[in-house]
């Protein structure tokens, strides 16, 4: 406990050594350009956001994938590799002079060991992935999209664990409504009987849907950690190493899955179709989006922006496919919508932000005092000064 040297009032000092500087550094002000870019974030993610799983729905085949979903998936992170290193060459023939090339090899081997925790998003965003389109076989666009947004609570409990970020009761509140807006949208899943790799479809879609949520809400943690803690090196630099470990996890799949069913898996282009190349362009762009969301602005705000894709998604997936839009899904997505308002609301933050201000105000005048304290007074140096004048003048005499 600090005590003000004022009014004798007590206040509990912030933990700063809670508080990771990897998040925190980074949100002390959200300049009018920020605020400019987060709303350019969130309305590109929800446009690719909300068509992804409506273009997995038009690759399927009778219920069923004719290519292989690593496949696709490696094909995404060759083409942000790729897309990074244009980036980086495009950044490197505009480097200012006596600037070093962010694609020499210095540059690159220094960024490799500064970024090198980006591994453990990769492997666990090759995993996410392919569960992708798991959850395709099970679930339609519009409920698969809403049971994604069940990592936003998970997350949220990460962030508090990993990066100690606090929330406000309002705050965890609006997750409750979160919650209760999915749960409102609750939707069947395949015809009673049916079976997936020997476990009952209820057991298997639950089993798929722990998995679904809990692996990415981990990814998308070390991933924001991972990139905000390195703030200073390049975007184009983390993904290219970001992007790069994961084509190279798929690639190892690929290997593993041509062990097993022969050479004639090696081909990756097997099976597709238009639908599946707008499908990796559509995540390419999404994965390139999500760095910035993760460095630039905040894992929260990503999971909400691809909460708003869901009414895209439910409307998309109904003129295109004739899904049903039900009342549980209209109550659904409203209190959705409030949870969102709720959240980023400014009461939401108020009491944060008093008690941060309180404390740098006690701060101030406690320090104020210390400084006063190791000097005489103005007054008494000014009345010394005088009295010693006086004394080498002689006494004055009146007029």
């Amino acid at each position: 406990m600090i005590e003000c040297s004022v009014c004798h009032s007590k206040i509990e000092p912030p933990a700063s050594k809670s508080i990771s500087r990897a998040y925190d550094k980074h949100r002390t002000f959200v300049s009018s350009k920020n605020r400019f870019l987060n709303v350019i974030l969130v309305a590109g993610d929800c446009l690719l956001v909300g068509f992804q799983p409506i273009l997995v729905y038009m690759s399927k085949v009778d219920g069923g994938f004719k290519y292989s979903p690593i496949s696709v998936n490696f094909l995404i992170e060759v083409a942000k590799v790729i897309f990074a290193v244009v980036m980086l060459l495009f950044q490197s023939r505009h480097k200012k002079v006596g600037e070093k090339s962010l694609l020499s090899v210095s540059a690159l081997v220094q960024a490799a060991r500064n970024n090198v925790l980006l591994a453990v998003p990769a492997l666990l965003y090759a995993i996410n992935n392919y569960l992708k389109f798991i959850m395709q076989l099970y679930f339609n666009p519009a409920t698969v999209k809403m049971l994604s947004n069940l990592k936003v609570l998970v997350i949220a409990i990460l962030l508090k664990m990993i990066m100690k970020r606090k929330f406000s009761i309002l705050q965890w509140e609006a997750l409750a409504l979160l919650l209760i807006g999915i749960s409102i949208n609750q939707l069947r899943s395949l015809p009673e009987g049916a079976s997936s790799f020997g476990l009952p479809v209820a057991t298997g879609a639950y089993l798929y849907t722990l998995i679904f949520v809990t692996v990415p809400s981990l990814a998308s943690v070390f991933n924001e950690y991972a990139l905000k803690s390195q703030f200073e090196s390049s975007i184009y630099h983390q993904n290219l190493f970001l992007y790069g470990y994961g084509a190279m996890f798929n690639f190892l799949a690929i290997l593993g899955i041509a062990i097993f069913k022969g050479p004639s898996s090696l081909d990756i282009l097997q099976g597709h179709s238009k639908a599946t190349m707008l499908l990796i362009c559509n995540n390419a762009a999404q994965g390139i989006l999500s760095s910035f969301f993760f460095k630039y602005a905040d894992t929260i705000l990503k999971k909400y922006s691809s909460t708003i894709a869901t009414i895209f998604t439910g409307i998309a997936s109904a003129v295109l496919f004739g899904h049903t839009l039900t009342i549980n899904f209209v109550l659904g997505i409203s209190v959705v919508i409030i949870s969102m308002h709720q959240f980023f609301s400014s009461y939401s933050k108020v009491k944060d932000e008093q008690r941060s201000g309180n404390f740098k105000m006690v701060e101030s005048i406690d320090s104020q005092r210390s400084r006063d304290a190791s000097f005489p007074n103005k007054t008494d140096v000014s009345e010394n000064a005088s009295h010693h004048v006086n004394e080498e003048k002689g006494p004055l005499l009146p007029v």
